[in-house]
């Protein structure tokens, strides 16, 4: 496996304030949320900001940050969209549940007709 390392991309001072703000606010929720901040591949100007925090339901994070998120994009116009994300293990948790409850018929092979 292959680790690559995401460096925070260079942002100016107006949007470096609103991605602390905003981390802020998912860690007053959310104390063990790590963060990753990136540019979005479609748009090069707009950033992300994916706090990584371990919950069933992800609309729980963004129920924390959503109005000041809108506030920032709007009144600030700023481009910044909060795109929250599981730990890796909850991810392959929640595969390997999904696999085992999946039917027989979308986890084995059709049978052979002879």
């Amino acid at each position: 496996m292959i680790m690559r390392t995401e460096r925070e991309p260079k942002l100016r001072p107006r949007m470096h304030a609103a991605i602390e703000e905003l981390k802020g606010l998912v860690r007053e929720h959310y104390p063990d949320a790590t963060f990753r901040v990136t540019r979005s591949p479609e748009d090069r100007k707009t950033v992300l900001l994916k706090p990584v925090v371990d919950v069933d339901d992800r609309d729980e994070v963004m129920d924390v940050v959503i109005d000041r998120l809108v506030a920032l994009q709007s009144e600030q116009h700023l481009p910044i969209f909060v795109v929250p994300i599981r730990p890796r293990a909850r991810r392959e948790a929640i595969r390997q549940a999904m696999k085992q409850a999946a039917p027989a018929w979308r986890t084995q092979p059709p049978p052979v007709q002879p």
